[in-house]
């Protein structure tokens, strides 16, 4: 079908000659931080969608008069691995195996093979292993290392002897054998992380986890310096999620090239989508594992639109096989979580039933449940689809989110996680540009009204390294708030803040009748009066949010009373059953 007044400018700029036409008549697309945006659009929708993006209609025919006639070419081939990759000389089991005998409950097992690398591995082979445990049968995929290296990993979750058996094309690799021991978890690994008690989330031991997220986008692609001190800021911040993305990111504020790329070719020849580069997953995983020691939970983003390199726009069968290799590679990883896309609505080349087959991949190649999500630019995805574990929600307004969390709860009975609620920072972008106390507000909004908010800082900086993007150093005065609302939620409900029903003017969480939490956000209150039910007392807490401090009130209090309070925003109050 040639181009014509339908046609996405994204799949206009995907071809060469198509694009040659575009920058002809339309210069200003070619270096556009809004690129990412444009191609959603058709050229008709918009020539009038902005003022400053206005096309005349004589100048609107001749582009798409010169475009009709390109031929728009359209390729992409499933490649099936090969029944006879290796012949019947090769014995069966053959290759030389490496493996640890025993491995922590929710660590990683992992068994090396060197096998084969005739062909294209990365395509003619595949390879899997089934583990079992008293009579449990777990299947995890392998995959392929590069240099006739391949491996498969596996988390263990139940103590005790497991064994293991391959299944592959290729003979050297198939009907290999083994057991190994899985021992307790040692302090501080408390397994993956689940939904618990509907609205919130806990470890797999059932130890609560608080999420107390932060964004940088792209953090392991700006090389060990900058990515050592990225870490060593977050020893010491609040933050126990990142969101993060798997391939590179170009957009304002971040227009240099990654260290690593995820395929083999380069920039000006283009990409072999069927061979990857192991280095580009080699140092993922190394930054992953970093996370996982400071107890940081890596959200990985796996495809977003802020692309120059064509990795938005593979074919999908490229699509498809890069998600069955990074779940082979990173399944095992506790800290991980799954967020199918940043932004999904601005991924021109993808339509809803793409989204609804990378979840199938997903979640079938990822035999440990990891957390999954997809997160919006303009409207929300369908949140009730079942495998959908969270709800993963970018600001609807530029003032007001937040405030809609517990309307969220409701409608899709799943944790909500604010992960985009607007950055504390001074750039020009109004999503950009809110003041520390204004977030530290928007977080303890949603926190009471039984969600979850995250963070992100873009201050300027002379050399563009702005931690919502490429990570660094925070300059920010919301960390240390954040952190102290995280302590005043864990000494909470241990199931977490639910929301409670709420004054006109004041909303409140906790349990009934046993714990109550009200915040007064940008209202000054010098005083409150409160009617409790007769016959509880409670000790009372003043909470000064910005300033971080705990004033505990004289005495007891019971039915109807009065609490001094100093006249200034950004109070809560506390009261917990004697």
């Amino acid at each position: 079908m040639p181009f014509n007044e339908q046609s996405k400018i994204g799949e206009i700029w995907a071809n060469p000659t198509g694009r040659a036409v575009l920058l002809k008549y339309l210069p200003h697309l070619a270096d556009s931080p809004y690129l990412s945006f444009i191609k959603k659009y058709t050229l008709p929708s918009f020539s009038v969608a902005n003022q400053a993006w206005m096309i005349a209609p004589e100048l609107l025919e001749t582009i798409l008069s010169e475009l009709a006639p390109i031929p728009i070419e359209e390729v992409d081939e499933e490649i099936t691995p090969a029944a006879d990759y290796e012949g019947e000389s090769v014995a069966l089991g053959s290759a030389t195996v490496k493996a640890s005998d025993q491995a922590e409950k929710w660590g990683i097992f992992e068994l090396t093979l060197q096998g084969p690398k005739h062909g294209n591995p990365f395509v003619d082979v595949s390879l899997e292993a089934e583990f079992s445990n008293e009579g449990r049968v777990v299947r995890t995929q392998g995959f392929y290392e590069g240099d006739g290296i391949y491996r498969i990993r596996f988390m263990p979750d139940a103590e005790g002897s497991w064994t293991y058996r391959t299944y592959s094309n290729a003979r050297s690799l198939n009907e290999l054998t083994g057991q190994f021991i899985c021992t307790p978890a040692i302090e501080g690994n408390h397994g993956p992380v689940r939904v618990k008690h509907t609205f919130h989330f806990a470890y797999e031991d059932g130890t609560p986890y608080i999420p107390v997220g932060t964004t940088c986008y792209v953090w392991t692609h700006q090389g060990e310096e900058l990515e050592e001190e990225t870490l060593a800021t977050l020893k010491s911040a609040p933050f126990n999620k990142m969101r993060m993305c798997v391939f590179p990111k170009s957009y304002q504020f971040n227009a240099n090239e990654p260290v690593y790329y995820p395929y083999e070719g380069s920039v000006e020849e283009g990409w072999d989508y069927t061979r990857f580069n192991p280095m580009f997953f080699q140092h993922l995983e190394r930054r992953i594992a970093d996370l996982g020691e400071l107890g940081i939970e890596a959200d990985l983003i796996l495809f977003h639109a802020y692309d120059r390199w064509g990795f938005s726009e593979m074919p999908k069968s490229a699509d498809d096989r890069y998600l069955r290799y990074l779940t082979a590679r990173l399944s095992a990883y506790r800290n991980v979580w799954w967020s199918l896309a940043n932004e999904y609505d601005l991924m021109w080349a993808k339509e809803e039933e793409d989204w609804e087959r990378f979840a199938k991949i997903v979640t079938e190649n990822d035999p440990n449940r990891h957390l999954i999500s997809i997160h919006n630019c303009f409207g929300f995805y369908d949140y009730s689809r079942p495998w959908v574990t969270h709800c993963s929600i970018q600001r609807i307004d530029v003032y007001r989110t937040a405030e809609n969390t517990n309307e969220w709860r409701e409608k899709w009975q799943k944790p909500i996680v604010i992960d985009e609620c607007a950055y504390e920072g001074n750039i020009d972008q109004g999503w950009g540009n809110i003041s520390g106390q204004e977030m530290v507000r928007r977080f303890w909004e949603g926190a009471i009204r039984g969600g979850y908010v995250g963070h992100g800082e873009t201050y300027l900086h002379p050399e563009n390294i702005l931690w919502w993007s490429k990570g660094g150093k925070l300059y920010g005065s919301s960390p240390e708030r954040i952190g102290f609302l995280h302590k005043i939620i864990q000494e909470g409900p241990t199931e977490g803040l639910n929301p409670l029903k709420s004054e006109w003017d004041v909303p409140s969480a906790g349990v009934q009748d046993e714990y109550y939490l009200y915040y007064y956000g940008f209202n000054q209150p010098s005083f409150r009066t409160y009617t409790m039910k007769p016959g509880i007392r409670y000790k009372v807490d003043v909470i000064d949010t910005w300033n971080m401090s705990v004033r505990e009130q004289e005495g007891t209090y019971e039915g109807t009373f009065r609490i001094e309070l100093p006249g200034t925003p950004y109070m809560a109050v506390r009261m917990r059953k004697v």
